[in-house]
């Protein structure tokens, strides 16, 4: 082993060391220390090493790690350490001459060659340690998606929430302990859940199907997927200020004013890498801006902010568009003219006399564009129907 790798994150399988190639096993024979957990170091049969047991949670065991550096260590992985495994968390805490990794095969391709899918045309999802809500913006009949689940007992778990979504026909290949002595593969609907003692580590490969509704693609989705109590950006004016926040992958947007949170939710599904900060001044709107973002599947990239801007906004993650749909005001908008990066984009929304003077007061300013939006929707008119007018939306975007 080299000394300046004093670390060799190794994937494996349940085979054990029978699986990996003839120069791995000899690192296994070589080193000092083998940190797994209990699962992979009894895969391994008889070491010279010391062996370590890895405590769950995994962070847990990373300064446990880090002690033995300077030592010839291995940290036993499952599969492929950066297919969401270990190798990710513990690179990130190294220097990159201090490891290398040595990836076994996935989970996600020995599922994959077990119902002979192309990886490249289905989802693959990490769910061990994360709610099953995560699916819910990937549920559409057709999809084929493979997902790995905690334990055993989080099969059926998952197959009672598709049901509950509506997408009870969803045929669920169940796979556990792939690749060793134990490996067993069923098959099963969600509807009809049956399988019992499923055992961990357990992989399940999805068709979906049935009637439920399915979250679009395309921004301004439906006003009935969110909870609110009427303070909602409405399907068509919350397509048109997506398109003008423009969402890029990575970036974050503060949506001050956020109401249900629709907007920020918008921005959150049109890309897994995009972040959301809500600013809420109402307790009640907040914990309703929570729900909406847990059930669908976006809460863990949304900081939910209780408290009036901009009092609340100072020491917030710097965004990349701010998006303002209520409580514009002249104190508001100088601390934003004050405090955001060159090349923020900002978006605002006003249906007050009072707030849009000021967006043509700043838009003669600042520059921008000034969108004036005028809505109506069929309403009963005696016998008869006619338009009912919506107020008019003076929508104002420009990069500060």
């Amino acid at each position: 082993m080299r000394t300046d790798n004093w670390l060799t994150i190794v994937g494996m399988t349940e085979d054990g060391p029978e699986g990996l190639a003839p120069a791995t096993r000899q690192l296994l024979e070589d080193a000092e220390i083998i940190m797994g957990t209990p699962r992979l170091l009894a895969c391994l049969g008889p070491v010279s090493a010391e062996v370590v047991d890895w405590p769950a949670p995994f962070r847990d065991g990373i300064p446990k790690l880090l002690s033995f550096k300077g030592r010839r260590v291995v940290a036993l992985a499952s599969g492929d350490p950066f297919w969401f495994g270990a190798g990710r968390v513990l690179a990130e805490r190294l220097e990159r001459d201090e490891w290398r990794a040595i990836p076994g095969p996935s989970v996600f391709s020995l599922t994959a060659a077990h119902v002979g899918w192309g990886l490249e045309h289905v989802l693959c999802r990490g769910l061990h340690n994360s709610p099953i809500q995560r699916l819910r913006p990937d549920l559409a009949p057709g999809v084929r998606m493979i997902v790995t689940l905690r334990d055993g007992p989080a099969v059926g778990g998952l197959a009672a929430w598709l049901s509950e979504m509506g997408f009870g026909p969803t045929r669920m290949h169940v796979f556990e302990a792939l690749g060793g002595p134990r490996e067993r593969a069923r098959s099963t609907v969600a509807e009809t859940f049956d399988l019992p003692n499923v055992a961990h580590p357990v992989t399940v490969a999805l068709e979906v199907d049935g009637p439920g509704p399915v979250i679009g693609v395309a921004s301004g989705r439906d006003d009935a997927l969110f909870d609110h109590d009427g303070q909602i950006t409405k399907r068509p004016v919350r397509a048109l200020t997506l398109s003008a926040l423009a969402p890029y992958p990575g970036e974050r947007l503060w949506d001050i004013g956020a109401g249900s949170g629709s907007v920020g939710i918008e921005w959150l599904l049109s890309t897994r890498t995009t972040q959301a900060v809500s600013i809420e001044a109402r307790p009640e709107r907040a914990a309703c801006i929570r729900t909406n973002a847990e059930r669908l599947g976006v809460d863990n990239r949304l900081q939910v902010v209780e408290g009036s801007a901009p009092d609340v906004l100072v020491g917030l993650p710097i965004p990349d568009a701010v998006f303002v749909g209520g409580g514009l005001n002249a104190k508001l908008l100088a601390w934003l003219e004050g405090n955001m990066e060159p090349g923020t984009r900002l978006v605002a929304n006003a249906v007050t006399l009072e707030t849009e003077a000021l967006l043509v007061e700043a838009s003669a300013r600042l520059g921008g564009d000034l969108l004036k939006v005028e809505l109506s929707e069929p309403a009963p008119l005696g016998r008869y129907r006619g338009w009912s007018a919506s107020y008019p939306v003076v929508q104002w975007r420009v990069v500060l």
